[in-house]
Parts: C-alpha cells; sequence; structure tokens
C-alpha cells in the first residue's frame, strides 16, 4: 500500500468578491481533486495549535505527524538542515530575508523575488563587511538566505517580512534576548545596501532594492524522531521550498530534486507528478509540497490563486492518478498547512479542509473538498499531527 500527502502550501482562503462569493478552492476547476472527494472523504483538521502561529515551518512539521508543541524549535535550523549547514550546540540559527525598504516601511518580502545569482552577491557582500566573529550568512535561493550565529540569539521575538508588508520597520523590529545585536545588524545592512548601484539601477528599472537583511525565527536544531522508525516505511519528499525540504531531512527522508522546481508559480508542477511516481517506485511514502498557492496568497492575486490550484490538480494530482491507477493500491491525503487570505495577504489560524482517498475503499461520500466542510460542520480533527495516521492506519 502508497502513502500520498499532497500539501497544497496556503491554499484555503475566504470567499472573496471578485470570486462572486467564492473561495480559490471552491472557484478552481479541480476535475481530479473532485473526484477523489466524491469516492473519500473530507473533513477539517485544526494543523498548528490555535495559539501557536500558523507558519509552514510548524504546520508542515504537524502534517508529518511530529506535534509542534514537542519539537519546533524555529523555523532557521529547519531551513539551515535543508541547506546543509552544520550547527553547534552554542549556534543559533535564523532565517535571513533579503527585503526591500524605503528606510522606514517594510514594502517587499522578497525583493521582488530577486533572481538567485544576484542575491549571491548581495549575501557575499554582507558576509565581508556586516558579519562580526561568530557570524556567517549562507546564501540560499532568491531572498531566503540563513544568519548562523554563535551564542546567538534564540529567544527573541520576531516579525515574519511576509506577514508584514506595509507596517513601519519601528515596529517590527526583534525585541528580547540580543535585540540591540539585531538592530544594528538590520540598520547596518541598510547602509551597505542602499547606495549599492545595483539598487540605483533597479529602482531606474522600476524593480524594488534589495536594501536590507532581515533576520527571523531564529532557533537550534530540533531532535525529530526517525521517520522510517516512526511508520515502519521509508518516504521520499517533492519540495522546491527550503523550510520543507529542512523537515524532510531531519526525519530521515529523502530529499528528492526536481528539475524546474521554483516554490512559484512558474514551477515544475508535472515534473513534481513525474518524480513523484519514481519516488513511489522506491519508497512507500512520498509527501509532494507545491508553495504557488501561498506565494498567490501572499501576492493578493485570486487570479493566481485559482490558477495554482488548477495546475496542482491537473500536472500533480492527475500525474498522480494516471501513473498509480490500476497498478498498485494507494492512500492519498491532501491538506493545505494553513489559510494564506488573498484579503489580507498573510498567513491566517483556523481549521482547513483535507481529503483521504483509499483506492480499495471507495466512501462515496460526494461531499467536495473545499471550504464548505468547515462552514457545513464536517468533521474536525482537533490535532494536525495525528492526521497522516489515516494514511498508516489498516
Amino acid at each position: 500500500m502508497k502513502k500520498i500527502l499532497l500539501v497544497p502550501d496556503g491554499a484555503a482562503d475566504l470567499p472573496l468578491l471578485e470570486l462572486n462569493g467564492r473561495t480559490p478552492l471552491e472557484a478552481a476547476h479541480t476535475p481530479n481533486l473532485d473526484s477523489l472527494a466524491q469516492h473519500g472523504f473530507t473533513g477539517a483538521v485544526q494543523v498548528t495549535p490555535s495559539d501557536m502561529y500558523p507558519g509552514s515551518d510548524a504546520a508542515n512539521m504537524a502534517l508529518l505527524g511530529y506535534n509542534p508543541v514537542q519539537y519546533y524549535t524555529g523555523r532557521g535550523p529547519v531551513e539551515a538542515a535543508a541547506m546543509g549547514i552544520e550547527l553547534g550546540e552554542q549556534d543559533a540559527a535564523l532565517r535571513c530575508s533579503l527585503i526591500s525598504t524605503n528606510a522606514s516601511t517594510l514594502l517587499d518580502y522578497s525583493s521582488g523575488h530577486i533572481p538567485t545569482e544576484e542575491a549571491l552577491l548581495l549575501i557575499d557582500l554582507a558576509n565581508q563587511h556586516l558579519c562580526k566573529p561568530g557570524m556567517r550568512l549562507f546564501p540560499g535561493i532568491s531572498y531566503r538566505h540563513i544568519l548562523r550565529w554563535t551564542k546567538g540569539p534564540i529567544h527573541t521575538v520576531t516579525a515574519p517580512p511576509h506577514e508584514n508588508m506595509g507596517r513601519p520597520l519601528s515596529e517590527i523590529l526583534p525585541a528580547g534576548e540580543m535585540e540591540a545585536e539585531l538592530r544594528a545588524f538590520i540598520e547596518a545592512s541598510f547602509q551597505l545596501l542602499d547606495p549599492l548601484p545595483y539598487n540605483k539601477t533597479r529602482r531606474e528599472n522600476g524593480l524594488p532594492p534589495a536594501n536590507m537583511l532581515w533576520p527571523w525565527s531564529p532557533g537550534r536544531t530540533p531532535l525529530l524522531p526517525p521517520f522510517q522508525q516512526m511508520r515502519a516505511c521509508s518516504g521520499a519528499l517533492i519540495a522546491a521550498v527550503d523550510v520543507v525540504r529542512g523537515l524532510a531531512r531531519l526525519a530521515g527522508l529523502e530529499v528528492v530534486d526536481v528539475p524546474g522546481a521554483t516554490g512559484y508559480f512558474d514551477t515544475n508542477y508535472k515534473g513534481k507528478g513525474e518524480y513523484a511516481l519514481q519516488a513511489l517506485q522506491k519508497h512507500d511514502f512520498v509527501w509532494v509540497h507545491v508553495e504557488a498557492p501561498d506565494e498567490a496568497g501572499h501576492a493578493g492575486s485570486a487570479e493566481e490563486k485559482v490558477r495554482a490550484i488548477e495546475n496542482f490538480d491537473r500536472y500533480v494530482v492527475g500525474t498522480l492518478l494516471n501513473g498509480l491507477n490500476g497498478t498498485t493500491p494507494y492512500r492519498l491525503l491532501c491538506v493545505p498547512d494553513h489559510m494564506t487570505p488573498v484579503a489580507t495577504r498573510k498567513h491566517a489560524a483556523g481549521p482547513v479542509p483535507y481529503l483521504f482517498y483509499d483506492s480499495q475503499h471507495h466512501q462515496n461520500s460526494g461531499t467536495p473538498w473545499d471550504e464548505r466542510v468547515i462552514a457545513n460542520g464536517g468533521v474536525l480533527e482537533p490535532n494536525g499531527y495525528q492526521l497522516i495516521e489515516r494514511l498508516f492506519t489498516a
């Protein structure tokens, strides 16, 4: 029996006027998911505890079966694991985003999704001029980077840039442990990057400058029990973003690289489906994560979110079903990790809809997989980390 966990990141939403009062999940044309829902089971799940920020790090940890209350230590160390960055016992890892600002307001959390090769040059410059002994920046993809800091802060309140666009920097600066050092790093990064000819050119071309480094979500490496030990089977991950790839590495899953997988609207959807099928030839469990719906929510685009959900259905779900149906029994669980409402452009707490399908046991429920299952009082799983049991319970 093959087991499949599908996570369309941030796909859940709220009704939108531009979609005639429907959510993007309701509005999207999703024949493959509709078919699974018709013959499967739909319900609602509280992925992360209601008193915990619904970030993709803690939420995907829960969907993989690890209680985030017990295991979550911060986003920084998870992404560090994805990048193969070794952390010592005294090392803190912080996610360090390359953002755009006018010196007073956070304008863009991604510096206009800056190309990786351009970001590398800025991170190298920052390593030379900003990092003091015990500090080192590690370049990642696009705007996503890591700051390793020996004896650095781990109990500091920080603000995720993607949740705070348009807010004054003074309202979201780090607070708590070593706040003075963190604030000094942020200010120094602006003084270094903002005057660069590179950013002058970006402004002239109508692009947001990449002119500040923003460290957030610090922590030390979490110790996760091996997934294979917990579930008595090996598994693989198909994903483009470091926070998810890091969780997979920490859990001992194989991390599969898919050509053209970007973590954005232009990702290689079909390739993700094809590589997932290949992974199932080697493993009994595969986890497929697609970031595009979340990015559309942060962009405030209902059109892009509907398109991302439709591409997910057609090229990821469709490819999997075409390759599996009639060849091997399987169970499939499809669930967003959280809501990313288009109207607010940030993550939101609350339950999300899930879909469970067993190829050997059709249920003929006929219930759609979208937010209506929540509004209509569908079955609620209160603990997100227990949802995966549906895949593994006989």
